[in-house]
């Protein structure tokens, strides 16, 4: 079967596998649309934090139900997404029910060989339910369900300004989500492109190019000199994770859902005279697989608030390069495996 492996950084190759086995614990899908995410186009460059080589990418994924043992509520022929996190159950996380950050983590597509081939056989317990959502609805819920982990962990009071730095997809939904949760959001970054498009989705948002020199300034005006009671990290961006410290309120709270290399420095007193809370963000749990999916069944997101380009498996290996240049105007590309 085709299936489409990242051989080295920079290297992506259309190869023949074998289909894979089900188990008695496992589902056969077959995959019909896949997100691209931030992960894997790191993992391209070769830039991605426990990444190893070669790798079968692939985590957001919208995919049909091919065959499944009887009993545990799924039909063949239904449309699913997956929860791409395989955690062991036993360690001191996954006992506290934190299994998004589990010892022993395993994501899809990271860690271990993931979805960019025509046939997966998955644990059941890894399906998530369509309940009615398209395959362009299904590849944005994994995604989501990040920055929905993300605006749970801060704990966003209504009212509360957030400032959201980065205006990828994972941005945009968390910009969406804090929204949602009832904050006055700021989004910020360096390409202007997306911050108009972030303009043309929400009402009552700031955006903030982070290249004009004032930012401090900004910040500090739009939160009526308070600055921001949140902020988020979306780039993973070792410079704009370091600046974020500055535009934090006092008693606020920091959130990285970013992730980056190299080591976190700032200022200890600055931060320490904030009380300020310094959080990270992995991952997702079903809970919040559960509210995007809510989301998404009532229109308040809406895919073509992220999709803006479609590519088919056979054009990803020679077209992943030209869709990490900013001037593609990508924000969130999908691959069509439909006709597999």
């Amino acid at each position: 079967m085709d299936t489409i492996i990242c051989h080295t950084p920079g290297v992506l190759q259309l190869i023949q596998t074998d289909e894979p086995r089900s188990h008695a614990t496992e589902a056969s899908l077959k995959i019909r649309q896949v997100g691209l995410c931030g992960t894997d186009l790191h993992a391209f460059q070769g830039v991605q934090p426990y990444f190893s080589y070669p790798r079968i990418l692939g985590h957001e994924l919208a995919a049909e139900v091919l065959d499944i043992p009887s009993g545990h509520g799924f039909e063949v022929g239904e449309l699913v997404t997956v929860k791409p996190y395989f955690h062991c159950g036993t360690c001191v996380a996954c006992r506290q029910g934190k299994t998004n950050c589990c010892v022993d983590m395993k994501v899809y597509g990271v860690h271990v060989d993931g979805g960019m081939r025509a046939r997966v056989s998955l644990p059941i317990t890894a399906l998530v339910k369509g309940d009615g959502l398209d395959v362009d609805q299904l590849s944005l819920v994994e995604p989501l369900a990040i920055g929905a982990h993300g605006v749970r962990r801060a704990g966003i009071r209504p009212g509360e300004y957030v400032l959201v730095m980065g205006a990828g997809p994972i941005g945009i939904g968390t910009m969406l989500l804090a929204q949602a949760a009832g904050a006055h959001v700021i989004i910020m970054d360096t390409n202007t492109h997306r911050l108009h498009h972030c303009s043309t989705l929400a009402d009552n948002l700031v955006t903030i190019d982070a290249t004009s020199g004032n930012v401090y300034d900004q910040v500090q005006s739009h939160t009526h000199g308070d600055m921001a009671g949140v902020v988020i990290d979306c780039t993973g961006s070792q410079l704009a994770i370091t600046n974020g410290f500055s535009y934090l309120a006092h008693g606020g709270r920091y959130v990285l859902i970013g992730l980056q290399q190299e080591d976190i420095a700032f200022p200890h007193p600055e931060f320490h005279k904030r009380e300020s809370t310094l959080l990270s963000s992995r991952n997702a749990l079903t809970e919040d697989f559960d509210w995007v999916t809510h989301l998404l069944q009532e229109g308040a997101i809406q895919p073509d608030m992220f999709i803006t380009h479609r590519i088919t498996h056979t054009e990803l290996p020679n077209a992943l390069a030209d869709l990490l240049d900013p001037a593609s105007g990508v924000i969130k590309a999908v691959v069509d495996f439909g006709g597999w």
